[in-house]
């Protein structure tokens, strides 16, 4: 059943759709009064935006309302002859949705593994200068080669790719595994402890808690890793070129040696290119925040426990990216890098 984006209560309909497709109106919750669901009337490109954003009511949208039918208003005599048959329907409604999910779920990771291989590729290339855009005739070929299976005969000319990308598809499967599995203990941790504190009364559940689904976890992981890949994508196309030392020498001596060695001025210093990954910080700060926010929505639980399972989740990605460490590249180099990255 659809919920509201905004109190996350069940509503029967979420628009109402009169004699023409385009002719509809929104329906307003019962509880809060405000409009049901307003992104059924935004395009992709506004929900894409708004998920890089972290907007809490467009995961709500994608992952429990999107492809739920509108109430449609239209001749007695034809709804009549239609009851029996939408009645048979609603019976596998939620075993069809279910798997549209998880077909989803396939088709979604695929396209997001495959982004984050090339970002990945990019990143560990040592044949590649970092002042040299990598969108190149020869690196797409090579890239496009690796992506396509079509490496037979050069695979060795091409290992790190093929590495590269294998180990992204089992980083991702460990992250995944480890997030389901660390939801599944934590969720069990507290229904006892709730069982215990109401002893035997049920506990109140929230409409969101019930129409919870494991196959939601791993589509709102896909999800939420648009932000960290967006920005990494940046980061891939718009490389940043060194300052040469020389060029911060007038700017000292214009403003003064005190302004330099105040302590204040110093610590910013840490933000500089040379000092701070971006890319990790992105991947793995941002990357979790994003990923622990998605969590949130879905589970309706306290931060800490999500901040938890994200924990358990990246160790579990951390353990598992260095075991395939000295796999990526063949080198002892590459696989530093890749444990670094990770």
């Amino acid at each position: 059943m659809p919920i509201c984006t905004t109190c996350t209560s069940f509503t029967p309909y979420l628009y109402t759709v009169y004699a023409s497709a385009y002719n509809l109106r929104l329906e307003q919750c019962s509880k809060c009064h405000s409009f049901a669901d307003p992104y059924v009337e935004h395009d992709s490109l506004t929900l894409l935006l708004d998920l890089i954003l972290l907007k809490r009511d467009v995961y709500r949208h994608l992952l429990y309302n999107r492809g739920t039918e509108p109430r449609r208003l239209i001749e007695k005599a034809k709804d009549e002859g239609m009851q029996t048959q939408s009645a048979e329907a609603s019976q596998h409604l939620p075993r069809n949705r279910e798997r549209e999910r998880w077909l989803h779920i396939l088709r979604l990771g695929s396209a997001l593994v495959v982004l984050d291989a090339f970002i990945r590729w990019s990143h560990l290339n040592p044949n590649q200068p970092a002042n040299l855009s990598p969108w190149t005739k020869e690196t797409m070929n090579s890239v496009l080669r690796v992506f396509l299976g079509c490496c037979a005969g050069k695979l060795a000319d091409f290992s790190l790719q093929h590495s590269v990308f294998s180990s992204t598809v089992i980083d991702t499967l460990a992250f995944h595994t480890g997030i389901m599995t660390a939801c599944y203990i934590m969720l069990q941790l507290i229904s006892w402890v709730q069982a215990w504190r109401y002893k035997g009364s049920a506990p109140p559940t929230s409409d969101i808690k019930r129409e919870f689904r494991f196959s939601l976890i791993p589509l709102t992981l896909f999800y939420s890793s648009l932000t960290k890949l967006f920005l990494l994508f940046l980061l891939t196309i718009w490389r940043p070129t060194s300052t040469p030392q020389a060029a911060a020498e007038p700017r000292e001596a214009w403003l003064g040696a005190f302004l330099f060695n105040n302590a204040f001025i110093n610590a910013f210093k840490v933000l500089d290119e040379d000092q701070i990954d971006r890319e990790w910080v992105i991947r793995n700060i941002l990357g979790g925040m994003s990923a622990g926010f998605g969590l949130r929505v879905v589970l309706d639980t306290h931060p800490i426990v999500t901040s938890i399972i994200i924990l358990a989740g990246w160790r579990i990605k951390t353990g598992v990216a260095s075991v395939v460490s000295g796999w990526v590249g063949g080198d002892e180099i590459t696989g530093e890098a890749w444990r670094a990255y990770v």
